[in-house]
C-alpha cells in the first residue's frame, strides 16, 4: 500500500460529500450531472440574450439545446434512475424526475414547432426555461442529496461509466423533432 493513499482516501471522502470524487478518485455521478445541468443554464441563459438576435443564432443554440437535454435525460435515466428505481425508498421521487424529463422532451419539441422568430416561440421557451430549471434545482437540492444516502461504491461506479457512454450515444442521436404539443403521442 501506498503511504500516500490514506492521505488519498481521506481527501476524496471529504469532497465525495461535497459532491466531487468516488473513492476510486473518478468524479462523482452527482457532480457530473451538476456539470451538465450548467451547461445546460448556460445555453438556456443564451438563448434568452437571443431575444433581439437573428433567428439563426437562436436556431444554432436550440439545436445544441435540445440535444444537450435529450442525450442528457436518456442517460440519466439509465444510468442514476434505473438504479434509484430499485430503492424502494427513492421510488416515488425517481418516477417524478422521470416525468418530468417527458414533459421536457414534449415542450421542446413543441418549440421546434413553432416558428423560431415568433414571440409565441419566446413565450414557449420561457415555459421551458422556467420549467427545466425547476427540474434540475429540484434534482440537485432534493433528490441528490437523498439518492446519496442509498447508494454503494459499486453503484456509483457503474453509474458513473453507463452516464458517460450513454450520454455519448444519445447526444450523437438526439434530433430536433417538431411536434405540436397537441399532436403529441402519450
Amino acid at each position: 500500500m501506498n503511504r500516500n493513499q490514506p492521505i488519498a482516501r481521506l481527501f476524496m471522502a471529504r469532497h465525495r460529500r461535497k459532491g466531487a470524487f468516488d473513492m476510486d478518485g473518478s468524479e462523482d455521478i452527482f457532480a457530473r450531472l451538476k456539470e451538465d445541468h450548467d451547461r445546460h443554464r448556460n445555453l438556456l441563459d443564451r438563448l434568452l440574450d437571443t431575444a433581439t438576435a437573428g433567428s439563426a443564432a437562436r436556431a444554432a443554440i436550440f439545436e445544441t439545446l435540445t440535444k444537450e437535454l435529450k442525450g442528457h435525460a436518456a442517460a440519466e435515466e439509465q444510468a442514476l434512475y434505473s438504479t434509484m428505481l430499485r430503492k424502494p425508498r427513492t421510488t416515488a421521487e425517481t418516477r417524478h424526475s422521470v416525468a418530468e424529463h417527458h414533459e421536457i422532451e414534449e415542450a421542446l419539441n413543441n418549440l421546434a414547432a413553432t416558428d423560431i422568430s415568433s414571440d409565441a416561440w419566446l413565450t414557449r421557451f420561457k415555459e421551458l426555461d422556467h420549467r427545466y430549471r425547476h427540474h434540475i434545482d429540484e434534482e440537485e437540492n432534493e433528490h441528490f442529496p437523498d439518492f446519496e444516502r442509498y447508494l454503494t461504491d459499486e453503484d456509483r461506479a457503474w453509474m458513473r461509466s453507463v452516464f458517460e457512454r450513454r450520454k455519448r450515444e444519445e447526444t450523437a442521436a438526439a434530433e430536433v423533432t417538431p411536434e405540436k404539443k397537441e399532436d403529441a403521442k402519450e
